[in-house]
């Protein structure tokens, strides 16, 4: 790769190709993903939950009881981190872990009556953050949006 130096035309690097950073597609994602994270920070600091734990809480709520390993497949979260978060969630009484009937060596996770109330008040705040990080955009281009990133992932 060629380097950049003050001599270089901006924008040309890899012998000529032409790549602007701010018109990259992984750095406009990281973007908006940091965009996205501070938003949710923002609006629900008084809550004292990350992303990854509402993520949690919302598909519990969703799906209802899930082992522990379909719970991090259907929030795209890693083993070593869906532990994390489900003892951090089970530590502050909002999950219950009980063993699998069909198979002793699986917890199967579900929400406690007190992870339903915290999970429906998180829910409100959700609407918040979708609003804002979605306000520069229209109605139809909101939509449109959605639309093109479940076609992404």
């Amino acid at each position: 790769m060629q380097r950049i130096t003050e001599t270089t035309t901006p924008g040309y690097v890899n012998g000529g190709e032409n790549f602007v950073l701010d018109e990259s597609i992984g750095h406009l994602i990281r973007r908006a993903h940091q965009r996205a994270s501070a938003t949710f920070m923002t609006i629900l600091a008084d809550q004292h939950f990350t992303p990854t734990q509402f993520f949690a809480l919302a598909r519990l709520r969703e799906r209802g009881r899930l082992s522990q390993n379909r719970l991090g497949r259907l929030t795209a979260m890693d083993p070593a981190t869906i532990q994390g978060v489900t003892r951090r969630l089970f530590d502050r009484g909002y999950i219950a872990r009980t063993p699998d009937t069909t198979d002793r060596r699986r917890m199967v996770l579900e929400l406690t009556p007190e992870g339903y109330d915290v999970a429906d008040r998180l829910l409100d705040g959700i609407t918040a953050v979708n609003g804002q990080i979605l306000a520069p955009l229209g109605p139809e281009e909101q939509e449109q949006f959605r639309s093109l990133l479940k076609r992404i992932v």
